[in-house]
């Protein structure tokens, strides 16, 4: 076989390992989904259906039926977008001032927020739900998204990225007669996009997943997000799993859809600044 020919062959065996393994991970979801449309009769049957003739939308109208799903939905959108939002705004500040800057301490500022990654969340929590307490914040959207709205995480992800603009784009700008913000804001900001894009889509997917702070901190159905109607359906409806794989469908899809759309930046953002630190 001449160099070409194996060449080929080995393209194309990677593209079906690669579509055998997408496939592996794939089809538990897929699985799920014609669940969610059958009776509990026909998930149980023998040998097991994936589509039947009486698929309908039952399971579906009654998650929606039992519990105020749009409203779940609704709090779970205004809470990522303010956390998102915030840590955006947070992370490029703190991150340009630490890659831009020259002050004393600078150093030892940023291995204090680098060292906050390895504090366990849990560890942190009591001090955070007794704060929110005494602020009287509960069932509150500044209870749900208060200590979430600036991480060492999103500060180091920025800071890598920020790194890897020339200094000589800063000092031009300051002979052009720029100031800090304006540079921040009219060229590095732009130009860290990609880094952003996947900032967002991180702090998206992390806030949209949050269960344990939510049902901690709201007593009232009108706060709750969508993880706390997952849960409840669950509890309530153990033995239905029709009902429970369409309440899991309903929140997996905007998760799965919001991440298959920004897959692309949050691969350029995790990169970014991987030569210069």
């Amino acid at each position: 076989m001449t160099a070409r020919a194996i060449r080929c062959h080995k393209e194309r065996l990677s593209f079906f390992l690669k579509l055998l393994v997408g496939l592996i991970i794939v089809f538990p979801l897929f699985y799920g989904l014609c669940l969610s449309f059958l009776g509990l009769d026909e998930i149980f049957s023998n040998p097991p259906v994936l589509i039947s003739k009486n698929m309908s939308l039952e399971n579906y109208s009654y998650v929606f039926g039992r519990v105020p799903m749009i409203t779940y939905f609704k709090n779970t959108l205004i809470v990522c977008a303010i956390e998102v939002i915030a840590q955006i705004i947070t992370s490029s500040f703190a991150a340009y001032a630490f890659s831009f800057f020259e002050f004393k301490g600078r150093k030892f500022l940023f291995a204090v927020v680098t060292a906050s990654l390895m504090i366990p969340y849990e560890s942190t929590l009591i001090c955070n739900y007794l704060t929110i307490c005494n602020l009287h914040l509960t069932d509150t959207y500044a209870g749900l998204t208060l200590p979430f709205l600036a991480s060492g995480m999103s500060i180091f992800l920025m800071r890598q990225f920020y790194l890897t603009l020339p200094k000589e784009l800063k000092e031009a700008s300051v002979i052009d007669g720029c100031s800090d913000m304006g540079f921040l804001v009219r060229i590095a900001f732009p130009l860290s996009l990609s880094a952003t894009c996947s900032l967002a889509l991180y702090r998206f997917i992390d806030a949209y997943n949050q269960y344990f702070w939510p049902l901690l901190v709201t007593n009232r159905d009108q706060m709750r997000t969508l993880q706390i109607g997952t849960g409840i359906l669950k509890d309530s409806e153990a033995a239905n799993y029709g009902i429970v794989l369409a309440a899991a469908m309903v929140v997996i899809v905007p998760a799965v859809l919001f991440f298959i759309i920004g897959q692309k930046w949050l691969i350029k953002g995790m990169i970014a600044g991987a030569v210069k630190g």
